[in-house]
């Protein structure tokens, strides 16, 4: 039996099923069936041509006419699969995806129905929207849980795609699940299922056709949105929590269609008057209405004030149409006036002691910028610098850093009038490139993961990205900072443009070189950590199918294992917080260190034994230590299919690679991590990654971009054999 079976089913809609059925063929699916319950003589032809000569998709031919519900049915028939994943044969599956659910659903407990998946949406203009269920889903976490007891889940997007349904539980609803009202079905599946799990990736491409492509929706169409929620609404009794989200999802849905218009003022008036006794007929006992205009809204449909309702919607635009227009003429009126401070400051000549920093966003002090500018001030004190900082983050800034905030009037003359503008991602679009001036691009980490134009075929990294401004703002660039030929050839590669490459070593790990016992003392006694404890820095990197930080790794029951001799700095997005958190008591013995929020990182790196990480860049930076790195890549083909990456780390890792937590607390509670072998898988990577890291990369930027010197007079790059890494903990204590 197939774990999984995949059921493509409907008509050929505008082609989309050709771009699927591609993608499908391009990623064979593991341990499961492909089945296309083709509708009409188009998607059947469509079908067969990605019928290869051996085992491949089941074509299951259907008239036209045949509806959703039907095509589904009849997929389901044929499948064999243990699960079901429903895809529409407009809609799409992310490169990969099949894979990762499949691997989801063997590890799920025969007490689990249904499966939850992320989505992103697309429509004839945009793609790769991430959708509004991701924070819902992380929250949720990887457990199973039964419905009543996460009830928040009912607002996710009803879509049969983004639910996996267990086969045995399908059949024995199959009645109510086969229907073409599909956010029904979507829903009835959670109500109906007693245990439910979550995969907080993006799994599903939810293409939304251009409505104009449609037929408009029937009055009855209309009447049966209320139809549906009474129903389901049904299956809630004596569910109070589930019964209570899903009055709030159908009254917000009700209201919401109201409000969007497009129906006769008849079918209007009738729609309105069945939302209401909806609203009446299945009103929570102790429902409290929210606050403000939207409790307004709820108040007056449960009055069934119809004439009431259309009124409070004028006056409501009347009101928003003043507000915009006001707020349009402020933002007018202030980017005119930006506008003509900007031009008029371009008009001015560039001034050659004048430098403007900024990294990460504008977030501060930071990365390669901070140790090109410390570096200045060294070789060339004459040339002034501008920290770019956030207004939030200014208050961090060390005592006496220039600085300017973003927007504000002195920001735009140094952009303007600044002869070197260095930065570690990109200035704004509207920053205009002088010819006189000189653009650095410093970058921030060595790329594993695909950048630039390279994330064009994947959509959940590209999210919405706009490709030709991000040319743009490539063009702009004088130089490129290089860490490695890797580096360099990628960059050439993800930003073409006619940059000239510094390979001259990443200024910010110039510290790994320059560093010296004291200050490796002084930043472990910052932390907390006892002479004479192992540090491990874990440091993960972010998935973009994620909409947050999912921890991976069980990290109290890794502190447990690793003992009271080990401390974990754990580095994350976000990190278990509150007095309820299981890793509350570690923390106050010092067993974990929650470093998310220290800067600079290179410290962190300084006063770790050992890195543990999974595909973040932060290897390339830590392996200039010479100091055990281990990877933790529990889900790597899904990073490598849905993100893509520009070579193998399984093959080519810095250290151990442990696929599972069992794997790494083996790894870690042996010599595995630090043994002859370790070493010299190590040194490869060394040799390849860090090869113009040696302390003095800060010291060749300056001189070639600021002094002016060329290739021929720096300070050439040191032999990694002759370089001496900064000491380690256990060497800086002796």
């Amino acid at each position: 039996m197939a774990e999984l079976s995949v059921i493509v089913y409907g008509p050929n809609v505008q082609d989309h099923l050709t771009e699927l059925l591609d993608s499908l063929a391009a990623h064979p699916l593991p341990d499961a069936e492909l089945i296309v319950a083709a509708v009409g003589d188009w998607a059947r032809e469509t079908a067969e041509r990605h019928t290869p000569d051996g085992p491949g998709p089941q074509v299951l031919p259907l008239p036209d006419g045949t509806g959703d519900a039907a095509a589904r049915a009849a997929g389901a028939a044929r499948a064999r699969g243990r699960w079901l994943h429903f895809v529409h044969a407009k809609d799409g599956l992310p490169a990969g995806t099949p894979r990762t659910v499949a691997e989801r659903v063997a590890e799920l407990p025969d007490a689990v129905d249904v499966l939850l998946l992320d989505h992103v949406r697309s429509t004839w203009r945009t793609s790769g929207l991430p959708s509004p269920d991701g924070s819902l889903l992380a929250r949720a976490g990887r457990a199973d849980v039964a419905p009543d007891d996460c009830a928040p889940l009912l607002r996710l997007t009803p879509l049969l795609g983004t639910r996996v349904l267990r086969a045995d539980f399908y059949r024995a609803h199959e009645q109510r699940l086969t229907t073409d009202d599909e956010p029904y079905g979507a829903l009835a599946a959670l109500l109906l299922a007693d245990r439910v799990a979550c995969l907080p990736h993006v799994a599903y491409e939810d293409r939304r056709l251009r409505p104009a492509s449609l037929p408009p929706a029937t009055p009855q169409q209309r009447y049966g949105l209320v139809e549906r929620y009474e129903s389901l609404l049904d299956l809630t009794r004596d569910r109070r929590a589930a019964h209570a989200a899903l009055y709030d999802v159908m009254v917000r849905d009700c209201l919401r269609t109201f409000a969007r218009g497009g129906m006769a003022e008849e079918v209007a008036r009738e729609f309105f008057r069945r939302a209401s006794l909806a609203a009446l007929r299945h009103r929570p006992e102790d429902y409290r209405r929210p606050a403000g205009l939207e409790g307004v809204r709820r108040s007056l449909l449960e009055e069934g004030a119809y004439a009431k309702y259309r009124a409070f919607q004028a006056v409501n635009r009347t009101r928003r149409t003043a507000r915009s227009a006001v707020r349009a003429r402020k933002r007018r009126l202030g980017a005119k006036l930006r506008d003509h401070q900007y031009r008029r400051a371009l008009g001015r000549p560039v001034d050659p002691d004048l430098a403007v920093f900024s990294a990460y966003w504008n977030r501060g002090v930071a990365c390669n910028p901070a140790a090109i500018a410390r570096k200045l001030a060294e070789l060339a004190p004459q040339v002034h610098p501008v920290w770019v900082v956030t207004a939030e983050n200014a208050a961090l800034l060390p005592p006496g850093t220039d600085h300017v905030v973003p927007g504000s009037r002195r920001y735009w003359d140094v952009l303007a009038t600044a002869k070197y503008l260095v930065n570690n991602v990109n200035f704004p679009n509207a920053v205009v490139k002088r010819p006189d001036a000189i653009h650095v691009q410093t970058h921030h980490g060595t790329p594993l993961k695909r950048m630039g134009i390279d994330q064009m075929a994947y959509p959940a990294a590209a999210q919405g990205l706009d490709f030709q401004a991000l040319l743009e703002r490539v063009d702009k660039w004088d130089y490129s900072v290089s860490a490695n030929s890797h580096t360099t050839r990628m960059w050439e590669r993800a930003y073409p443009s006619h940059y000239v490459s510094l390979d001259h070593g990443y200024p910010r790990n110039d510290v790994y070189y320059t560093a010296g016992a004291e200050d490796i003392r002084a930043i472990r006694d910052r932390l907390g950590i006892a002479p004479g404890r192992r540090a491990v820095l874990y440091a993960p990197t972010h998935r973009d199918y994620e909409a947050g930080w999912t921890p991976r790794l069980d990290l109290a029951a890794l502190a447990d294992r690793l003992g009271d001799d080990t401390v974990l700095l754990v580095r994350g997005h976000y990190f278990y917080g509150g007095a309820a958190s299981p890793l509350t008591n570690l923390r106050r013995t010092g067993r974990i260190i929650d470093v998310s929020s220290y800067d600079p990182v290179e410290e962190l790196c300084l006063a770790a034994d050992a890195l543990v990480t999974d595909y973040s860049s932060i290897m390339f930076d830590y392996a200039n230590l010479d100091r055990p790195i281990v990877i933790h890549a529990d889900d790597w083909e899904t990073y490598r299919t849905t993100r893509g990456v520009y070579f193998d780390l399984m093959a080519e890792a810095p250290g151990p690679v442990a696929r599972s937590q069992q794997e790494l607390t083996e790894i870690l509670t042996t010599d595995a991590w630090h043994d002859e072998r370790a070493a010299k898988t190590r040194a490869v990577f060394r040799r390849r990654f860090c090869e113009y890291d040696d302390g003095r990369a800060a010291e060749r930027v300056v001189r070639r971009v600021f002094l002016g010197q060329d290739e021929g007079s720096l300070p050439p790059v040191l032999p990694i054999g002759e370089r001496t890494p900064a000491p380690t903990p256990q060497e800086a204590t002796a």
